[in-house]
């Protein structure tokens, strides 16, 4: 028992490694998964209502409220707590599970892909913020790449489960699962530690927000390469399980798995690797590899082209994501963190959104032409490349 108790105490007395990361870290497990297991399943859906036309919005209307409430997220982070906001974040994903097989209209489809969308641009934000609190500044690296390796080990479960669900079962209780997910996740966090000191009670004063809370201008850099970066996502998001069926394919989870698999292999290295290299270098090298990752993607004709240049995309992802939150982070202010962090998930949203949107217009049902719109994402990925070294160039 004493042994027990023992290494219990040196557990949580670990820089990174104790309970109130650990707890972090399953939550974002959960709510990952919660929302994740809809994605590669909601294309069908939505085409059986009769808006296969709109495909293009189940990922842009999404992006698009979370990013527009990632100001207020930032401010309640920053002023309420880091707690209160996740939990909302969560409570979004409840409702939304049980509001799917009520709504069976395209337009409240739609309508509810918006209200979803608010999920996201909540807990995220305060779940940075919260990890940035608990851990040193010499390690944000690691301790973010590792919680990265959770919130992506829930992108990989919850397409392959979603997909297992509904191919066995049926949409409404994909949806209730949904709920259940974000459900748990929500317990985890009402028995987290509040780390923002001093606090605000809320108001509704506080959703009042000006242009200064809006953007931090100090991480701007961290937001241009975020938003090029993240415009591949929305492409892959949007493309990805009509490319996966034209491939005979019959599980539209599968790339999902592959690149989550893949970047979860490199989450955690790449996090302490920036910490020891610097996050620059990082980022050049996973952009490089993302758009390697998008040409062989256009190119894919064969199960094994298809799954290499998953893989590709997930190092991509796995290098850059923990990189460029650990960059954000070190370029804010303390007592702005939320809104730092905020600035960069506005950035993130609006590369999905206009990458799902742009792919969807270009689409219009033709998988003749997914190549291009995927070659068309390796160039974008390039000229971030090309911004990152300017940026060094005129740094030295």
């Amino acid at each position: 028992m004493s042994f027990l108790k023992n290494t219990l105490a040196k557990y949580n007395s670990h820089p990174i490694y104790n309970l109130k990361f650990a707890m972090v870290c399953s939550s974002s497990l959960l709510f990952s998964a919660s929302y994740n297991m809809l994605i590669p399943e909601l294309p069908a859906y939505l085409s059986a209502m009769g808006g296969a036309k709109y495909i293009g919005l189940i990922i842009a209307l999404f992006t698009l409220t979370a990013g527009i409430s990632r100001p207020f997220s930032g401010r309640l982070t920053d002023t309420v707590g880091r707690v209160p906001v996740m939990v909302f974040g969560a409570l979004v994903c409840v409702f939304c599970g049980f509001l799917y097989p009520i709504l069976h209209s395209v337009f409240g489809f739609l309508l509810l892909r918006l209200l979803h969308g608010f999920s996201t641009g909540f807990k995220p934000t305060a779940t940075s913020a919260y990890i940035a609190d608990i851990t040193s500044q010499q390690s944000w690296g690691e301790a973010i790449g590792m919680q990265s390796l959770f919130y992506s080990t829930g992108m990989a479960l919850g397409p392959a489960v979603g997909s297992f669900i509904k191919l066995n079962y049926s949409f409404d209780v994909l949806f209730y699962s949904s709920s259940v997910c974000a459900f748990l996740s929500m317990v985890i966090i009402l028995n987290m530690k509040e780390t923002l000191e001093p606090r605000k009670k809320f108001k509704w004063s506080l959703l009042k927000i000006s242009r200064r809370d809006i953007i931090a201008l100090e991480v701007l850099p961290a937001a241009i390469v975020t938003f090029l970066f993240y415009t591949s996502l929305g492409v892959i998001l949007t493309l990805i399980p009509d490319w996966t069926a034209s491939l005979g394919i019959a599980n539209k989870g599968l790339f999902f798995i592959v690149f989550t698999i893949s970047s979860l292999l490199v989450r955690f290295l790449s996090g302490k690797a920036s910490d020891r290299y610097g996050r620059t270098v990082l980022i050049k090298i996973g952009l490089l590899v993302l758009a390697v990752a998008m040409v062989v993607i256009g190119l894919a004709s064969t199960y094994l082209l298809f799954i290499t240049g998953g893989i590709l995309f997930g190092l991509a992802m796995g290098i850059v994501s923990p990189s460029l939150n650990a960059w954000t982070i070190d370029m804010s202010h303390k007592e702005a963190r939320g809104k730092a962090v905020a600035t960069m998930y506005i950035a993130l949203e609006a590369g999905i959104g206009l990458g799902a949107l742009f792919s969807g217009w270009y689409y219009q049902n033709r998988v003749e032409v997914i190549p291009f719109a995927m070659f068309f994402t390796a160039g974008v990925a390039v000229l971030a490349f090309i911004y990152m070294l300017k940026r060094t160039l005129v740094s030295r």
